[in-house]
Parts: C-alpha cells; sequence; structure tokens
C-alpha cells in the first residue's frame, strides 16, 4: 500500500473513531466529563451567588441545640409552624423548603395541623414532593383530580386516568401544596450536574419545585427537561443562617436579629448537616448539601444562567480539522517531530479554550477530538518511521554495493540522497584488465571467476578506502566516481590517490599468481568533470549511477593507455584540480574517440 493511501485509510479510520465517540459510544464521556467539572469549578470558586438566595440551615449545631426544644430529628412539625410566621413576618418573597412532608405524625397531629394552617396563609410559601419509580404507577391514584394542586400540565393527547407514583406534602390539605419536584438527577458517573425542570409521564408535565416557583414569579424556564447548573462559589457560599439561631430569635420577648433581614428575599429551609444525609456529588464538591444544588437551580432560573452544551457536531468538526492538518503535514513529509510539538501546542491551544468557554456557561467537549487526532498522529508517525526504517534499511543494501560503510552512515545521518539526480562535479575512474585472456586460458572458468573476484575484491576496498563511489563492473572493468552521493572538494585528488594505490594493489597481486601473472595488468583513465548522479533506471531495477560526456571521456581516456604505453592517465582537467599533491608527466595530446580535438593527457606519480 501506498504511503498516501495508508496515511487516507488512518484518516479515515480515526475521523470514524471520533464520529463513534461524538456521536454514540460515549466511552470518554466519564473523563470528559471529569475534565469539564475541573474548568467549572476553577471559574466558579471566582463567583458569588445571588445575594436575594438564603439558607435557613438545620446544621449540627441547630440539631444539638434543638434538642431540649423540639427532640430529636425529625422535629414537631409545630416548630417548622413557628419558623413559617417569622420568616413571613418580614415579608421575604418566598419560602421554599427541602424538607419532605409526605407522611402525617401520628403521635402529635396537633403539631402538624398547626404547620397545614400556616401553609395555608402564606401562599408564599413551597414544598417539595418526590417523582417515584414509574414501575410503582399503577398502585397510585389517578391523578387528573389533583393535577392543579400538583402543578400538573397536560400535554396534547395525555391520558385523563394516568396514575403517576408522586409523594406529595400529604401532611397539608391540597390547595396549600404548592409543590413541585426534587429528585437528584445524576450521570452516569455518579455526579450531579443538571437540575430536573419537568417529568414527563403518561403526557402529563410533572414540574420540579424550581421551575414551579419560577412558573409563579415570571421567570423564564427554558424549554426542556433539565438545567445543567451553572454553579457559582464553592460548597457553602450561599449565605447560611442557623435554624436554631433564628428559631431562638423569633421566641425572644425583643429579637436580636435585624427585623427586615429576610425581606424581599427568597428563603430556604432545608440542611446541610452530615448526620440528615443530604449531600450529594456535583461538580464543585463530592458531599454538596441539597439545599445548595435547590439554590443552585433558583438562582439560574432567577438569573436567566445556565451552563450550555455545543452541539455533538462542534467536536466532530475539531476532528476533522486536526485530522485533516496532521494529514497534510504528513503528505508533505513534515518532520514528525515538528508536527507533534505543534499537535502538543495545538491541544493545550483547544484545552485553554474550552476552559474559557467553561467561564461563558458554553461547554466544549473535546477530548475526543483530540484522542482521535492522537490516536491518528501516533499511527502515521508509526508508519513513516517504519517506512523511513525500511528505505534507510534498503538504501543501506543499495549503498553498500557501491560506496564503504562509513559513506553509507554519513549518507542516512543526512538523510539519503540530497542531491540525486542532479549535476555534480565529480572525477571518474574507468580500469580495465589487460592480458587476462592469456592467463585464463591455462586456468578452468571456476578458477578463472575466483581469480576476478579476488581481484575485484582489492580493488574495490582501495576504491572505498578512499572514498570512492562503485558504480558498475563492466566485464572486466571497474568504473568508479568520487563526488557523489557526498560532497567531495577532494574528489580529483582522491581519485588520483586510489589509482596510484590500485597500481600497487596490482603488483601484489601479481606476486600472488607467480609467473603465470607476469603479463596481467591493467589500464586507467581519469576525468574530472560535471555529470549527473542518481538513481537511474526502470521501476523494477535501478542503479545508482553518472552519465554524461564526463563520464564518456574518463572510458576513452582509460582506452588510450595501451596506446600511451602507460599505465594512469589523467586528463587536464583532473591535473588541475589537484594542485601540487602529485607530480604529473605530460605524455603529450592524443585523438579520443568522438572528439574533434585532442586530448592532453598525464601521468600522476607520488612526490618524492
Amino acid at each position: 500500500m501506498s504511503a498516501h493511501r495508508q496515511l487516507a485509510l488512518f484518516a479515515l479510520l480515526a475521523l470514524g473513531a471520533a464520529a463513534l465517540e461524538v456521536f454514540g459510544l460515549r466511552l470518554l464521556a466519564p473523563l470528559e466529563n471529569r475534565l469539564l467539572d475541573a474548568f467549572v469549578r476553577a471559574h466558579a470558586v471566582r463567583l458569588e451567588p445571588d445575594p436575594d438566595l438564603v439558607i435557613v440551615d438545620i446544621d449540627e449545631r441547630s440539631l444539638a441545640s434543638m434538642q431540649q426544644v423540639a427532640g430529636s430529628w425529625p422535629w414537631p412539625r409545630a416548630v417548622h409552624a413557628e419558623l413559617l410566621e417569622g420568616l413571613a413576618a418580614q415579608q421575604p418573597r418566598a419560602v421554599v423548603f427541602d424538607i419532605l412532608f409526605a407522611e402525617a405524625d401520628k403521635f402529635r397531629p396537633e403539631s402538624d395541623a398547626l404547620f397545614a394552617e400556616a401553609a395555608q396563609r402564606h401562599r408564599n410559601s413551597y414544598f417539595p414532593m418526590v417523582r417515584l419509580e414509574p414501575r410503582d404507577d399503577a398502585n397510585f391514584p389517578p391523578v387528573a383530580k389533583l393535577a392543579e394542586q400538583l402543578g400538573l400540565v397536560a400535554r396534547p393527547g395525555a391520558d385523563p386516568d394516568a396514575r403517576i407514583a408522586l409523594l406529595p406534602p400529604l401532611v397539608l390539605p391540597p390547595e396549600a401544596w404548592r409543590t413541585g419536584t426534587i429528585n437528584f438527577l445524576e450521570d452516569a458517573d455518579g455526579v450531579g450536574r443538571r437540575y430536573g425542570l419537568r417529568a414527563l409521564a403518561h403526557g402529563w408535565e410533572v414540574p420540579s419545585l424550581p421551575a414551579r416557583v419560577a412558573r409563579d414569579f415570571g421567570w423564564r424556564v427554558p424549554d426542556a427537561d433539565d438545567l445543567e447548573l451553572a454553579w457559582r462559589g464553592p460548597k457553602g457560599s450561599f449565605r447560611h443562617v442557623s435554624y436554631a439561631d433564628l428559631y431562638d430569635d423569633f421566641n425572644r420577648a425583643r429579637r436580636q436579629r435585624p427585623q427586615d433581614e429576610f425581606r424581599g428575599k427568597i428563603v430556604l429551609v432545608g440542611t446541610a448537616a452530615t448526620g440528615l444525609q443530604d449531600l450529594r456529588v456535583t461538580p464543585i464538591d463530592s458531599l454538596h448539601p441539597g439545599v445548595e444544588i435547590l439554590a443552585t437551580a433558583l438562582d439560574n432560573l432567577k438569573n436567566g444562567r445556565s451552563m450550555q452544551r455545543v452541539a455533538p457536531a462542534v467536536p466532530a468538526a475539531v476532528a476533522l480539522a486536526l485530522i485533516a492538518l496532521l494529514a497534510w503535514a504528513f503528505a508533505r513529509n513534515v518532520d514528525a517531530s515538528r508536527t507533534g510539538f505543534a499537535m502538543i501546542a495545538a491541544s493545550f491551544a483547544l484545552l485553554a479554550a474550552s476552559w474559557y468557554a467553561a467561564g461563558e456557561l458554553l461547554l466544549v467537549p473535546l477530548l475526543a477530538p483530540l484522542a482521535a487526532a492522537w490516536a491518528f498522529y501516533f499511527a502515521a508517525a508509526a508508519a513513516a518511521y517504519l517506512r523511513e526504517r525500511r528505505e534507510r534499511q534498503e538504501a543501506i543494501a543499495l549503498f553498500s554495493r557501491f560506496v564503504n560503510p562509513h559513506v553509507v552512515k554519513q549518507l542516512l545521518e543526512r538523510g539519503g540522497l540530497q542531491g540525486a539526480g542532479q549535476t555534480r562535479q565529480v572525477t571518474l575512474l574507468f580500469s580495465d584488465i589487460r592480458g587476462f585472456t592469456t592467463l585464463s586460458e591455462s586456468r578452468a572458468p571456476q578458477e578463472v571467476v575466483a581469480l576476478l573476484n579476488r581481484y575485484f575484491s582489492l580493488q574495490v576496498d582501495v576504491v572505498f578506502r578512499h572514498g570512492g563511489s562503485l558504480d558498475k563492473f563492466i566485464g572486466d572493468a571497474i568504473m568508479a566516481f568520487w563526488g557523489a552521493p557526498l560532497d567531495d572538494p577532494h574528489h580529483a585528488r582522491n581519485a588520483v590517490a586510489c589509482a596510484l594505490d590500485m597500481a600497487d594493489t596490482l603488483q601484489d597481486f601479481k606476486a600472488e599468481l607467480g609467473q603465470p601473472g607476469a603479463s596481467f595488468d591493467v589500464g586507467i583513465g581519469i576525468h574530472s568533470g560535471p555529470a549527473v548522479v542518481g538513481l537511474i533506471g526502470s521501476e523494477k531495477r535501478r542503479e545508482y549511477t553518472s552519465i554524461g560526456d564526463t563520464v564518456n571521456l574518463a572510458s576513452r581516456i582509460e582506452g588510450l593507455t595501451k596506446e600511451a604505453g602507460r599505465r594512469i592517465l589523467v586528463s587536464r582537467d583532473t591535473m588541475l584540480l589537484c594542485g601540487d599533491a602529485f607530480e604529473f608527466v605530460s605524455c603529450g595530446s592524443f585523438t579520443a574517440k568522438g572528439r574533434a580535438q585532442g586530448v592532453e593527457l598525464f601521468e600522476p606519480r607520488r612526490k618524492a
């Protein structure tokens, strides 16, 4: 599979995974919610809740100090009646109880009656009810007759005989109920981030307590089943007044607290005491009093503020943009580490944007697109690494045939064939064997091949030792060049030094052959100039070689060594590039095939 097709496949898989997560699976939702909770909490702690909401708190101190007056919890309802009377005298906007009054006190019916009378007198008092499990609906009476008192709204097609498992404040007469549900809504991870506005049952809308209060006060209630709470302040930020302190003051002949302390306020009566077990897990705290959650819902409805989640299309679009940019970078062969650092920067920027959006009451989940983008990055980077590793191995296998391992290492460190297929200034060397026919006539074919291999091995080692590149073997001739694939400012000098060492190696080889090798000799021709160097051939087979007039002339010079009676001949161009590294003896001008003008040739010698 081609690199581009592989990249496209990875991109499609990553986008598919992102789409499945965003629009369906939601496997990252718990982690996403925790991150968004942290953002929400970071902003919330810097805010102040609405001062018009005050909590009368049945705290631990109230439970202890009221022991002599009211006994153990639950207290007689007459205590709450006295509190309600005292609060009502200060003309609060509303008194909202976060205490269930579903069961009559069989031992103190007169206490219940006092509370019922107080609730009937003060029409701005509200009481909670609970929506029980729908499986229990059949066990409850029809709701149509009590729909008005319960605040139920019939939608078109509502079942007139519907039975709904509701637990209203049965201690009070129906005309005093002014009620709504306070069911705690928790997400799959057990955290309460939302407050119900209405529950639907058999075509009937059952309002929540905050929605019932909001409707009576003319506040706008969102057309949704629940409200994503916008928190203000840490736990305990709402103003708390101890129930016991307030009750004691109401029963004093001369009150010590301000007479208008609760004028125009919305007073919530509930508990933050640990022992009464009305503590919930929210984004703000793991032990958040239920009355403060109710107060937050009222705060949100009163001030028209709530958290909003962006549509799933937004994180999907972010995933598409990130993966498209990454695919473009990998397709353009941008360095993977640079792309990774850019991805890190983009991730921090997106998370910072999500954090900022949370402060603007907007929840932008970005873990899914980031996870998909990072998965694509690692897959594409791994594929690129494996592809580069394979190409390096192929390069090693290829160039080990032409250059010594040191040159191969340098090529790999430089990232491959830089400048391959370009015109380079090089020096070409051709070396051809003479007198080989006489030697081979007296030997078996296998011995001839072994002899040639031995000779070529010795001479190729000399070429490699001088930094040359082996182009090819042409029959019993060797073609090598300097100046590519690595730049070599002394390519001419190195080629001539190689030729002189090749002549010495020839002498050692002839000594190995003994008398039969007396006629064995070589001719070496060297020329410097421009040549096209690169991988040349078909798609199935390519070789790293050089082509051009410089190559042809070097080959012609090698052919003139026999005519000149010299073992090594170099052109004037090569001689000039060598400077004073060697001594050169002019051999005169010769006519080379394919050239109208003569070619002046020189024999190189080491300096004494």
